[in-house]
């Protein structure tokens, strides 16, 4: 079956805005005849037709939005929504909070329940099982009936739709190039499966930091996990059996871990073992001792997520297609875990 021609590909092939073929297909005089000739025959070659269900759903706003997170445990996730809420308040905006657990079924299904016009459009940070299905049919679905979608922190690729993120290569590099900076060589890296983007995207800027600065890459020294709720015998297998000077650990939570385990293995942090963690969260401020952290400025990120989608709501050209991807900035906060 031929597939169904789209206002986006028919400005492509004919060389014009999207905006210009919209007006030209709803016969608007400010487009010249010879133009709107020339569109709508085209349109009417490749049998175009507009999505009503769409064009309903975008002339009826709810004024509010949600944001969909892969889990509440975290504190970043926390900071985002609080965001998200300054942000879509101060625009007259309601804030629906959806969880998916990490699950693909579960974030399908609150797409689904919520894309039937309950709300005017989605945050959303991609669960694990999405990531490691790379099926994104929902969000393809949701973004063609005209709903607008943003991705935060965990995105892809493989979706056309604004975005905000960190660079968190460099936050990662940056991070283990502290620790080298301070004379240590044998840094391991407490990481999550290559399929979670941010993960993946951490676990490179570590290996970069150690290449650039001539260290080799022992892969024993990079512990990947899976099961969040299963894994603090893995950490303490890694701090065992090997002689660490730092552990740089992708998320709050393995970096506490990390900590903990090392007062049970008679480990001094920071005299025999620095540790840094990423997410400047109340678990870092006030931990014993105090975690050295990546701060994400989650408040920033979900403010810019919210603003990039209720101007796309916004908008008076509803057909522009012109995203863009927003990277906030990062810092290092060190505490005593590394002094």
């Amino acid at each position: 079956m031929k597939r169904k021609v789209t206002l986006k590909q028919i400005a492509k092939e004919l060389d014009v805005s999207i905006s210009t073929v919209s007006k030209s297909l709803k016969n608007s005089l400010e487009i010249s005849e010879d133009t709107r000739q020339k569109i709508q025959a085209f349109a009417k070659l490749y049998n175009y037709k507009p999505n009503n269900i769409a064009l309903s759903l975008k002339n009826r706003k709810t004024k509010t939005i949600c944001i969909i997170i892969p889990e509440i445990i975290h504190h970043f996730f926390a900071t985002v929504i609080s965001g998200v809420e300054n942000v879509a308040n101060e625009n007259g905006y309601n804030v629906l909070v959806c969880l998916s657990d990490e699950s693909f079924d579960k974030e399908v299904l609150n797409m689904e329940m919520l894309a039937n016009g309950s709300i005017d459009g989605f945050i959303i940070s991609l669960s694990k099982e999405t990531q490691q299905k790379k099926d994104f049919h929902h969000i393809v679905e949701v973004i063609n009936q005209g709903m607008p979608v943003v991705m935060f922190d965990r995105v892809t690729n493989d979706i056309l739709c604004d975005k905000v993120i960190i660079d968190d290569g460099l936050a990662a590099f940056n991070a283990t190039q502290f620790l080298i900076d301070k004379g240590f060589k044998k840094i391991a890296l407490i990481t999550t499966v290559d399929y979670v983007s941010v993960g993946k995207l951490r676990t490179q800027g570590y290996i970069k930091a150690l290449k650039n600065n001539d260290i080799e890459v022992d892969e024993n020294l990079i512990l990947k996990i899976e099961d969040i709720e299963n894994f603090e015998p893995l950490i303490e297998n890694l701090l065992t059996n090997n002689d660490l000077d730092a552990v740089f650990a992708v998320n709050e939570i393995f970096a506490v871990t990390a900590i903990k385990l090392a007062r049970k293995l008679n480990i001094k942090v920071p005299e025999e073992l620095s540790i840094i963690g990423f997410t400047d969260g109340i678990i870092s401020k006030y931990s014993t001792p105090s975690i050295s952290t990546v701060s994400q400025n989650g408040i920033k990120m979900g403010g810019k997520a919210a603003k990039m989608l209720i101007e796309r709501l916004e908008a008076e050209d509803e057909e522009d297609e012109q995203y863009s991807t927003e990277v906030i900035e990062t810092e290092l906060v060190e505490r005593e875990s590394t002094s």
